[in-house]
């Protein structure tokens, strides 16, 4: 797979070096978005890595979004910055692989253990009958774990996307915002354009 350049990935860490001087609440705060058999699907999630291959997230895989994205292995990320300059906003489009095996042990061990219980307790997406079902489930995990370290769930995970579109939207007055995209061909190798707010 082709790597993001390296001016794309410098640019967007100066970006979320400003988010968090400029006290974003959750800079890592992205917006998903998923669509299957055409009816799109949007939530927030955390980024938790970004390198050359992609923009890396974790989740059930059994969960609403973790179906959607093996179903139709294509999404969007959205981030949005207010506070940075006159407001900026990140968008990337392209496809999404589930992260390997190792990797996703590694960030699930370094998860607070109240984190790591609860991936457990969680039946993502089903129907909960009361919050006290899930405090139950929560109380059989803590007491199965006691005293030993909590291992990754079976189908717990990540999900890294790899763009082939990412723009960079600057804001400012009058809604004259500046627009970069840039974008990966079939041949691997990325352009760039500027568009018309």
């Amino acid at each position: 797979m082709d790597n993001i350049p390296d001016d794309l990935r410098a640019t967007f860490d100066a970006l979320f070096a400003e988010a968090v001087t400029a006290g974003e609440p959750v800079p890592t705060a992205m917006t998903l978005a998923t669509a299957v058999d055409g009816q799109p699907s949007a939530r927030t999630v955390l980024l938790k890595a970004f390198d050359a291959r992609g923009f890396v997230f974790y989740t059930h895989l059994d969960g609403r979004k973790g179906r959607e994205l093996q179903a139709n292995p294509r999404a969007s990320l959205l981030f949005h910055w207010p506070r940075v300059r006159e407001g900026v906003q990140v968008r990337i489009e392209g496809d999404v692989e589930i992260v390997a095996g190792d990797e996703a042990d590694a960030y699930f061990a370094s998860r607070p253990r109240g984190s790591q219980v609860g991936a457990w307790a969680s039946l993502q997406s089903e129907t909960l009958a009361s919050r006290e079902t899930f405090e139950d489930r929560i109380a059989q995990f803590e007491q199965e774990f006691e005293g030993r370290e909590v291992p990754r769930p079976p189908r717990w995970g990540g999900f890294r996307l790899l763009p082939r579109h990412l723009e960079f939207w600057y804001g400012a007055q009058f809604r004259l915002h500046e627009r970069w995209l840039h974008e990966r061909g079939e041949d691997g190798t990325w352009s760039r354009r500027m568009l018309y707010p």
